[in-house]
């Protein structure tokens, strides 16, 4: 055997199979690279589109949460001028209601110390009666009564 030639056999199958896949398999294998390629590309987009975004999204939160912290704080103060509005508004009826029983208890006392008055005319009246009958030693009829317990109930 000689070497030279097994070295030129050698070399001559390994151009052909280079050939070959120069031909058929290096074609695959460069649009397979250029397909991943273009996928890391667009991923790398993706990614870099997707943070943009979230920076975004992030700014947008932070701008809806201090939004909503102020019409929180802006409801509450509304609640608490409501209520305090509610608590004036109740304490003026209290007043008021106190007011007019107050009224009431006040007229109610008027009346019962003129139903007392009179009636202690009518006592007094009927006690002088009795004193005037007593000293008279005689009994005045009903109607001469009635007049004149009239005209000193008037008199007093």
């Amino acid at each position: 055997m000689n070497i030279g030639l097994t070295l030129f056999g050698q070399s001559l199958v390994f151009l052909i199979f280079v050939a070959f896949c120069m031909k058929y398999v290096w074609p695959f294998l460069k649009s397979a690279m250029a397909e991943r390629r273009q996928s890391i590309a667009e991923g790398l987009a993706a990614a870099e589109e997707a943070e943009r975004k979230l920076g975004e999204a992030k700014s947008g939160a932070e701008e809806e949460l201090v939004k909503a912290r102020a019409e929180a704080a802006q409801i509450i103060e509304q609640a608490r001028q409501r209520s305090n509005q509610m608590i004036e508004d109740a304490k003026g009826e209290a007043r008021a209601e106190g007011e007019r029983l107050i009224e009431a208890a006040r007229s109610e006392i008027d009346q019962e110390i003129n139903r007392a008055r009179e009636s202690l005319r009518r006592q007094v009246a009927a006690l002088a009666l009795q004193g005037a009958e007593k000293v008279l030693e005689e009994r005045i009829d009903q109607s001469r009564h009635d007049r004149m317990l009239e005209r000193l109930a008037a008199e007093l």
